[in-house]
């Protein structure tokens, strides 16, 4: 297996609480029509690092840009047959997904104390700019180092994941 076929690692970001309840839900991934081709990076057998925006659960002075899970992609990013929507967005391309692992809710990696050790983001003072998309593919060390800080908060899926059902909310 040479570099460019090995797994990538992707942050998966998410800034509205009801698809992400589809997501964890559905262990499905979602992408909008306008952000299809920047979905086609993403491989069966990628590995998914779940992102919730600050903006995600509707109070940004509160809440804190976080990692909060881990999966793998178990299908290839292709078109829907039936497009999903939330509220007035469209979102027409897809893959499945494997959710090994999700944090408690409002808890997680908060990703803005590791920007500046952070590759991805050349700049510090403006990271956030690249993180509006659906998802951003990680350097190998970055990876390692948000998954390090990942893996002890993960739980079980299945023991957290009606935490975040929009029914709890």
């Amino acid at each position: 297996m040479t570099a460019s076929d090995a797994p990538a690692t992707h942050l998966i970001i998410i800034s509205d609480r009801e698809p992400l309840a589809w997501v964890l839900e559905y262990q499905r991934m979602a992408f909008p029509a306008g952000r299809a081709q920047q979905s086609l990076s993403l491989k069966k057998g990628d590995e998914a690092l779940l992102y919730t925006t600050r903006g995600c659960f509707g109070n940004p002075t509160r809440d804190l840009g976080r990692v909060i899970g881990q999966a793998t992609l178990t299908s290839e990013v292709s078109t829907l047959d039936q497009p999903v929507s939330f509220g007035e967005r469209r979102f027409t391309e897809g893959c499945r997904l494997r959710i090994h692992g999700l944090v408690p809710f409002r808890d997680g990696v908060v990703l803005r104390d590791l920007v500046n050790d952070l590759e991805v983001f050349p700049d510090p003072r403006t990271w956030s700019v690249r993180m509006r998309r659906a998802s951003l593919k990680l350097p190998e060390r970055d990876a390692a180092l948000i998954k390090r800080e990942l893996q002890p908060l993960l739980k079980p899926y299945g023991s957290v994941v009606g935490d975040y059902s929009l029914k709890r909310r």
